[in-house]
């Protein structure tokens, strides 16, 4: 029985996190299967001048390779995109990356909500939105695209987080698919695999 009542249509996952994310997001990576069969797309705040270590920690933990994606750069299935330190990252029509150094959103820069926000627009009902832990409201507005360009939305259990502000933002905001611990975020990510290798 499919309790997530998934399909093998899905296009892409975005993920986006801040404070007290970084240890549910490297559980997420060293336990993703393999073949896991979609790009994943992760929006995290981080210290805008510490330029390296960070990919480099997840990439360690991580089944698949962690890729900053530059400019234009393509979105491939199967690969794990971390926005750059400093650089906004949108989805594009035409299924690629473009970077940029505008405004702070949410006092931040790379801001969750344009990175989900855009994915929602290329994406729509073929996107999954997932946002962790973190403590300001980056995040709850680009859940509410996803969710209302059809896509499907979860946000980590509040009472796990370590800082509940984001996934509370979002759940204010939309009516959100699912609220999930992070282990059962995983489980959802191997049901989800097993649809496109059956």
């Amino acid at each position: 029985m499919d309790k997530y009542n998934l399909n093998n249509s899905y296009k892409a996952v975005v993920i986006g996190g801040s404070a007290g994310s970084f240890q549910g997001i490297v559980k997420i990576l060293a336990q993703l299967p393999k073949t896991f069969p979609l790009p994943i797309i992760m929006c995290l705040h981080r210290l805008k001048h510490v330029r390296n270590g960070f990919v480099e920690a997840l990439s360690i933990k991580s089944v698949v390779q962690v890729v900053e994606p530059v400019d234009k750069e393509s979105i491939k299935k199967g690969s794990v995109y971390l926005a750059p330190s400093n650089y906004h990252m949108s989805v594009e029509l035409g299924n690629h990356f473009s970077m940029s150094t505008e405004e702070m959103v949410n006092n931040s820069r790379p801001a969750i909500d344009i990175t989900l926000g855009t994915a929602a627009y290329v994406y729509r009902d073929k996107l999954i939105g997932i946002l962790l832990s973190g403590a300001n409201r980056d995040g709850g507005l680009g859940m509410k695209h996803i969710k209302d360009k059809g896509g499907l939305t979860i946000v980590q259990e509040p009472t796990e987080c370590m800082i509940d502000t984001m996934p509370k933002a979002a759940l204010a905001l939309t009516k959100i698919d699912h609220t999930l611990k992070i282990d059962e975020i995983l489980e959802f990510l191997k049901e989800l695999d097993k649809h496109y290798t059956k």
